[in-house]
């Protein structure tokens, strides 16, 4: 059993919350404490490990525990320099499905393989943010590319790491899924 110092219960929420829930905890917590959070949603286990490596937080792994997924997460001393950024270059639903009916579009959906294929923007490559580290050799480091999830916060992430490896155009999808009013389809 790993010990931590504290808990969080994020069982039953979707993505952003897990997240949200964690930012509120760590900023309680003292530097160099382990928070345990335990979450129910498969795809908060990308979303913490990318959320705490870009914040600075040390992301220790995660433990399942039958439907429970335990994150453990040690929070960044003082020295460590805690800083959230946002990726700069971001464009809303109305105008990305403008693009999408001029043409070609690279789109990457980020969520979950079950998210994706119950509903997503037609032409959308999925590839689940925890897959991204080995599946950015399926991307053109020169196209622009538009990355999309649930609500713009995955993709945001996404979007950050893609740019750090040399991506030149990439644009986050903002507010995302929750919010998209364009076609979309099915693929199960």
């Amino acid at each position: 059993m790993i010990k931590a110092n504290e808990v969080l219960d994020a069982k039953g929420l979707a993505c952003p919350m897990p997240i949200v829930k964690t930012k509120k905890v760590m900023g309680d917590l003292e530097p160099g404490h382990v928070l345990e959070i335990q979450a129910t949603d498969k795809g908060s286990t990308a979303d913490l490990k990318a959320w705490a490596e870009r914040i600075g937080h040390q992301y220790l792994g995660t433990v399942e525990e039958g439907d429970v997924l335990k994150h453990y997460v040690r929070k960044a001393g003082s020295d460590d320099g805690e800083q959230e950024t946002k990726h700069p270059h971001v464009i809303n639903n109305d105008d990305l499905a403008s693009k999408a009916e001029e043409g070609s579009l690279v789109l990457v959906d980020v969520r979950e393989e079950a998210e994706y294929r119950f509903n997503h923007i037609p032409g959308a490559v999925s590839i689940p943010l925890g897959e991204l580290d080995t599946r950015m050799g399926e991307l053109n480091k020169d196209d622009e590319i538009h990355v999309v999830c649930r609500t713009g916060n995955r993709s945001d992430l996404a979007a950050q790491k893609l740019t750090e490896q040399g991506f030149t155009n990439v644009i986050n999808v903002v507010p995302g899924m929750s919010e998209w009013s364009g076609k979309t389809e099915k693929s199960v």
